[in-house]
């Protein structure tokens, strides 16, 4: 297979795999939550953004990554690692601003893992991510569908509140 070909190819199966997990496993589970309950773990899991830092650290990466991808992934990812932990905070204190911020954090966050990943096409050599290679490959994917599913929830509850009916 062409090096080309590897990232996207592991990108798309994390994506379907991570998919299934939660249609089959995690969601399920979420909706016999309330809606605060559903949402803190999916939280919580975007609270470990600041990972994306590492972009930054030569030595960790194959090689030093242009400053196109490698500044604009680690700073939005550490804002929105931020973000979630405001969105936990206010969920806690204040159901009408939590939902503020979690649409907030998630429209930032999906915006910003969709950033990355175009800039990561279009500044990063294929390879060059040496290591850091797992992050796109399955870190990545596991947000997008988690973002997926803060949307799902959240237009559940202003459409029919929550947990989801079951049809759904």
């Amino acid at each position: 297979m062409s090096i080309i070909l590897i990232l996207p190819v592991s990108m798309a199966m994390a994506i379907v795999a991570w998919s299934l997990v939660f249609k089959w496993y995690a969601y399920p589970l979420l909706r016999q939550q309330s809606f605060e309950e559903a949402l803190r773990p999916l939280l919580l899991l975007h609270c470990f953004r600041y990972i994306g830092l590492m972009f930054l650290i030569p030595g960790v990466t194959a090689e030093v990554l242009d400053p196109r991808f490698a500044v604009a992934a680690a700073y939005g990812d550490l804002i929105a690692a931020l973000m979630a932990f405001a969105a936990l905070i206010m969920l806690h204190f204040s159901r009408d601003w939590g939902v503020v911020t979690v649409w907030v954090f998630n429209i930032w966050g999906m915006a910003d893992l969709l950033n990355a990943v175009a800039r990561g096409i279009l500044y990063t050599p294929d390879g060059a991510l040496g290591a850091a290679f797992w992050i796109p490959a399955m870190i990545v994917p596991l947000l997008l569908v988690t973002h997926v599913y803060i949307f799902r929830i959240l237009c559940n509850e202003q459409r029919t509140g929550w947990p989801a009916p079951t049809h759904v």
